[in-house]
């Protein structure tokens, strides 16, 4: 099966989702949690317009995927939370920030907490969206009027909200550093709640998440440079919502490779895509796409945690029962893992022996694919062949399949 990702998983977003979104009329009266959908489609006149769920109250469980995985929320449960937020759009111009909609939204993405709302569509909502960038979400239609309650909003985001002489990256910095969630982040970037002031604008929702990803790597990059390499091979495993991470970290300087498989998730496919970079960050955009940014930023982030330099090679393997859930399945998943203690080894052939044996493929089709990775085995002097009768043991791959 020779397909590129893309379209591999605008295949697999139409054909894998059974779940039903919620039903809504004309008109709903709920909850954001806060949230927003910006799409990216026509750009720069995109339709915007807030996420709201016909619930009342505290719904912040419904947009911030950080408390997922260490809840060991069900990727149906997440389903369920996604596909009850009523998306309501309304076509805008992302420079017009000053419009009373837009001003609604940025309000709505300040909040501290969720903001009770009320909202009156064109047209019945139906529908639903599923894609591997972004979280998904239900119904949505054209928005008439939105009306939402007054909120306190966030302090820190208030803060650069305010500052229209603080440059976006530097205000996307410092929020992190504040321990603001990726999340929160995300949104207020992408409502166009930071920068100078005469440059403000929309940022598409999926446009935003690679953003604020790679704003933060180039940041987290440049200070982990300055540390010293590990001290030996290191091997980081994370599993959960139908994937396996293995994070294989290198005494070394900065190396990075991202691959991933989608084994047998629409029928007998094995799908393997890579994407690498070494001593700096990729000029061009992955080819991989966002996943590829996310998963860095978490190895970045651990690694200036623990002030050490080191590579790194990540190994993802897509199960029977994966659903697209957006790039956030990634970056909390390697988080994660770099969480839990690393297993050390002696040389990077034990340690790729090791996450060998834990994989459902054969370890020659990462190798083939991986030109980090096999140039890291190359310069062991390990024999490629060794590994391509598959030293995975077919008991341990009858379980994992």
């Amino acid at each position: 099966m020779s397909v590129g990702k893309a379209e591999y998983l605008r295949t697999l977003t139409v054909s894998t989702l059974q779940s039903r979104s919620v039903p809504i009329g004309t008109e709903l009266d709920g909850s954001t949690p806060p949230s927003i959908f910006i799409g990216s489609a026509g750009y720069p006149k995109v339709y915007a317009g807030p996420l709201i769920t016909p619930e009342h109250g505290d719904t912040g469980k419904y947009d911030t995927p950080e408390l997922w995985i260490p809840a060991q929320t069900s990727q149906e449960e997440i389903i369920r939370y996604r596909l009850n937020l009523v998306r309501g759009k309304r076509l805008v111009e992302t420079r017009d920030i000053s419009s009373r909609f837009v001003s609604q939204l940025q309000e709505i993405v300040l909040s501290d907490t969720s903001v009770e709302s009320e909202a009156a569509f064109r047209e019945v909502p139906t529908g639903f969206s599923l894609s591997e960038d972004h979280a998904p979400f239900g119904p949505s239609a054209t928005i008439d009027k939105l009306s939402c309650d007054p909120v306190r909003w966030n302090h820190r985001l208030e803060k650069v909200f305010d500052d229209t002489d603080l440059r976006a990256t530097d205000a996307v910095i410092r929020l992190h550093q504040d321990k603001v969630p990726f999340s929160t982040i995300q949104k207020a970037f992408s409502a166009g709640t930071m920068g100078n002031g005469k440059k403000r604008h929309l940022v598409p929702t999926r446009w935003s998440i690679t953003a604020v990803d790679s704003a933060l790597t180039n940041h987290l990059f440049n200070r982990v440079k300055q540390y010293s390499p590990i001290d030996t091979w290191r091997v980081h495993e994370f599993s959960s919502l139908h994937n396996r991470y293995a994070v294989i970290l290198t005494p070394t300087g900065w190396q990075y490779e991202w691959t991933e498989a989608f084994i047998r998730v629409l029928g007998d496919e094995e799908l393997v895509f890579s994407d690498s970079e070494i001593k700096k960050p990729k000029a061009e955009y992955s080819s991989v796409g966002g996943c590829y940014y996310s998963c860095k930023m978490a190895i970045l982030e651990a690694l200036l945690r623990e002030q050490k330099q080191a590579g790194a090679i990540v190994l993802r393997e897509a199960t029977e029962g994966y659903v697209p859930l957006g790039v956030f399945n990634v970056r909390e998943n390697v988080r994660n893992a770099m969480a839990v203690k690393g297993r050390e080894f002696e040389t990077f052939k034990d340690a790729f022996s090791y996450v060998s044996d834990t994989m459902t493929l054969p370890p020659d089709r990462f190798i083939k694919s991986g030109r980090v990775l096999r140039s890291l085995l190359q310069e062991q002097q390990t024999r490629l062949s060794d590994f391509f009768k598959g030293p995975s043991s077919g008991k341990k791959n009858e379980e994992l399949s």
